[in-house]
């Protein structure tokens, strides 16, 4: 493309070959209504199955005529926040928005970002009516009340990856192992605006679930400890009294 995109949408993937031509062509319908240039990157955590072929053979098919499809691969898994932090790096938009390769997350929600992040730095998505095995949601609701009490932020749904966020944002915030799911907090810290956005969600079609018990819940509460300290620390907190 001869025109730098607006917008930019990062998918971190890992063996999810049966969802990278329908949910691209999702974005791409959505996008496409939008009117701005954008691009879809696809990024391959060292997926196993065929992920990289797949974006490959969507990026020649001409489903995006003001956008371009662009695959990133890591090489070898290196987990999400490292797939994300790669995409959100590589990505040329002034507005940034994420999203799992799932298709959980359904992209006729973006123009609401879009809409809502009209006055704020980050908009993220707030799950409605979760399509997920009940042990699931259990654990993510325990997660996040713990999460709410500890960091004071009253963000309901850091789990949902549909969001948001403007390019001041992810040049200014360190990604670690793990971090990927306290992105509005770690914005928050340094000054950002953030609001939240109800979105709906859908049970997943195609591919397996990546995440135990253990990465859902003990890995995030581990994860939060660190979140916490840098909270402590943060020197915008400290000049506004936070």
């Amino acid at each position: 493309m001869s025109q730098d995109p607006r917008y930019s949408i990062v998918i971190p993937a890992f063996n999810e070959e049966g969802n990278v031509e329908p949910l691209t062509r999702e974005v791409a319908e959505v996008m496409e209504e939008v009117g701005e240039p954008y691009e879809i990157l696809w990024v391959d955590d060292g997926s196993r199955d065929a992920t990289a072929a797949r974006v490959r053979e969507v990026a020649g098919a001409g489903i995006t005529p003001t956008g371009e499809v662009i695959l990133i691969q890591v090489g070898c898994q290196s987990g999400q926040p490292s797939a994300m932090d790669l995409g959100l790096r590589s990505a040329r938009g002034e507005v940034i928005l994420t999203m799992d390769a799932d298709r959980q997350n359904d992209p006729r929600d973006i123009p609401k970002l879009l809409t809502a992040i009209d006055g704020y730095d980050v908009a993220v998505g707030w799950r409605q009516g979760r399509q997920d095995t009940e042990v699931k949601k259990i654990t993510s609701k325990i997660a996040n009340g713990i999460r709410i009490a500890v960091t004071h932020d009253t963000i309901h749904d850091t789990g949902c990856s549909l969001k948001a966020f403007r390019r001041p944002v992810i040049e200014s915030i360190k990604l670690f192992h793990g971090m990927h799911r306290f992105l509005s907090t770690l914005a928050k810290m340094e000054g950002f605006r953030v609001v939240e956005v109800p979105v709906s969600h859908r049970p997943r079609v195609a591919g397996t679930s990546k995440y135990s018990t253990f990465n859902r819940l003990i890995g995030p509460l581990l994860d939060l400890l660190a979140v916490r300290w840098m909270q402590s620390r943060s020197l915008y907190r400290r000049r506004h009294g936070g």
